[in-house]
């Protein structure tokens, strides 16, 4: 009987503490340029997540790429981070962009985007990759494709 009442209480405690859901993307704010150099634009973002989970866990990005105006220029970056159990969490975020591919001559390029930025007018930023979440062990590998029209202001 004693054992019967520990292997339910190990059964119970591994499936109610699982990971149900991947964390929620909600929304990438606060752009900003970090710094420019002859050869390399950096910019720094957050990533507001929703974490609908029992359990915390630990989050990092890999090959996460940045599509502006439907030209690729740069992957994310990001430090490996902990997140939290029932809550919103932010990620910073570090992207390098070279500086070549916002000068090259496409149509509707990323030159075009710029001048989007200065006049204040909406850019269509999409991250698309994978996020990894580890909770206990075990490795979960989710899925970024989002768009969202932003507006950077300076």
């Amino acid at each position: 009987m004693k054992k019967l009442v520990i292997f339910f209480g190990i059964f119970l405690f591994f499936f109610s503490c699982s990971v149900k859901k991947a964390p929620v993307f909600l929304k990438v704010d606060d752009i900003k340029i970090i710094n420019i150099i002859s050869d390399t634009i950096r910019l720094g973002a957050n990533a507001y997540f929703n974490n609908p989970n029992d359990v915390g866990g630990k989050m990092y990005t890999d090959q996460i790429k940045v599509i502006i105006n439907d030209a690729a220029i740069a992957q994310v970056s990001s430090d490996v981070f902990k997140i939290p159990s029932r809550k919103d969490f932010t990620i910073p975020l570090k992207i390098a962009i070279p500086s070549k591919q916002i000068f090259e001559n496409k149509k509707n390029g990323i030159l075009g985007g710029l001048l989007n930025v200065l006049t204040n007018k909406p850019v269509k930023v999409q991250l698309k990759g994978n996020l990894n979440y580890v909770v206990l062990g075990f490795k979960k590998e989710f899925i970024i494709d989002t768009i969202e029209e932003i507006i950077i202001k300076f």
